[in-house]
């Protein structure tokens, strides 16, 4: 339906809206629609056009949604368009191999039938989620999409907040959110520092087509210069990242398309048949970084403006939607209970109760890359036994489910069901 709210904003007047949210990727949008629920106004300012963001070569990724995660796309009423174009995942494979061997060990075997909830998860592409995002920004009256505009400067008082854009708009507010990626200006302006630093380490991203059906499996194989995961998209076709060294990603992605494939194949395996690239090929340098806090004065990060991690486990963007459900949540009951939702005592919940869940995934996902990039004997010896160890106990093994489908844990309420 169309939306006054969007189509009416002037450009070079005050604008006021409850929270001023910069970064118009996933995150921040996904945090608008679910402060609308709270009766919140908020306006999303993008520095990229909108139409950038709609094209399918935009972003090559595709996002392994975690069952939390899409709990919380049905409960913003974006499940129910989206979910055509998703894939079940019903098997997680972990394999412990190298350069040449398609399974040398397989270590761990998850299904999703030993949990009572269904499949742990979906993978969904960015072109699908990011113009359903887009199409819920503009239906929603409570949300303003600023697109191809960007913030060069912020304020904080006692009793509100504001941004200047480079356009010369301000616009007013109560709290400012950081939605604004790994180099967030937001933060930098609001004075929060980082620890981050770079992997030796690429990630080559790409959709191959394949003969055989996956079956809804999504396979992690851990090779020595870095894992590589083959991830179950619709139809014959699955969605690729894989982590080389620097240097060798570089050269492996300026090759013609013929030639990628022929250094990808040995490690693809032919389980799946012959391969074929089915899209655009992309690259992402990979790190660590993490904001040493995630709130400051009427001032609040998520996604990764507070952390960004390595993809070995696939739960980048889940644990930024984590963050936004949880700083909803917050947000929700304050307003409910008739408090100042950008107060400090009321961001300092959300604080609270994002930083140790993400200290330890972060950590997580270091120590995986670290202790699985390696073909030392010693240690490819002592994981293998350790995968092969849990395979053997369901509980564990129930255990591993359920944190894949991030279930476990203290749930917001929109990942509650």
């Amino acid at each position: 339906m169309d939306n006054p709210a969007c189509a009416s904003i002037s450009r070079d007047m005050n604008t006021r809206s409850d929270i001023l949210i910069v970064g118009g990727g996933l995150n921040g949008p996904m945090l608008a629609l679910a402060a609308a629920r709270s009766g919140l106004r908020s306006t999303v300012i993008d520095a990229r056009p909108e139409g950038a963001r709609r094209s399918d070569n935009f972003d090559g990724r595709s996002y392994a949604l975690a069952l939390a995660s899409v709990r919380m796309l049905t409960a913003l009423g974006l499940w129910d368009g989206l979910k055509a174009d998703a894939q079940p995942m019903t098997e997680i494979k972990v394999s412990d191999g190298r350069a040449g061997d398609a399974e040398v060990f397989l270590g761990l075997h998850f299904d999703s039938a030993e949990i009572e909830e269904g499949p742990m998860g979906h993978m969904l592409e960015d072109r699908y989620l990011r113009r359903a995002l887009l199409e819920a920004m503009a239906a929603e009256p409570l949300v303003t999409h600023l697109a191809g505009d960007s913030v060069v400067d912020q304020t904080v008082t006692a009793s509100g907040a504001s941004v200047t854009l480079a356009s010369g708009e301000v616009v007013s507010g109560r709290l400012i959110v950081g939605a604004d990626g790994r180099q967030s200006g937001t933060g930098q302006r609001a004075g929060v520092r980082r620890t981050e630093w770079d992997y030796p380490q690429t990630a080559l991203v790409c959709a191959i087509g394949h003969e055989k059906p996956h079956g809804g499996v999504a396979h992690q194989l851990f090779l020595p210069a870095g894992p590589l995961a083959i991830l179950p998209l619709t139809g014959n076709r699955s969605s690729i990242v894989w982590s080389e060294r620097t240097g060798l990603a570089q050269e492996i992605n300026a090759l013609s398309d013929a030639d990628y494939l022929t250094v990808l194949r040995p490690r693809f395996g032919d389980f799946l048949g012959e391969i074929s690239l089915a899209g655009a090929r992309f690259t992402y340098p990979l790190g660590l970084t993490v904001a040493n806090r995630f709130v400051a004065d009427r001032v609040a990060l998520v996604g990764d403006a507070a952390h960004g991690m390595h993809p070995i486990a696939g739960q980048g963007l889940n644990a930024g939607l984590r963050d936004v459900a949880a700083l909803a949540h917050v947000i929700g009951h304050a307003v409910r209970r008739g408090e100042d939702f950008a107060s400090p005592q009321v961001l300092a919940r959300y604080e609270q109760w994002r930083r140790f869940d993400t200290a330890t995934l972060l950590t997580a996902t270091d120590l995986f890359n670290r202790l699985f990039s390696s073909d030392n004997p010693i240690l490819r010896a002592g994981r293998d036994l350790g995968m092969a160890a849990i395979n053997t106990m369901p509980a564990a093994r129930r255990t591993f489910i359920r944190e894949a489908a991030g279930l476990n844990g203290d749930l917001p309420d929109l990942m509650a069901g």
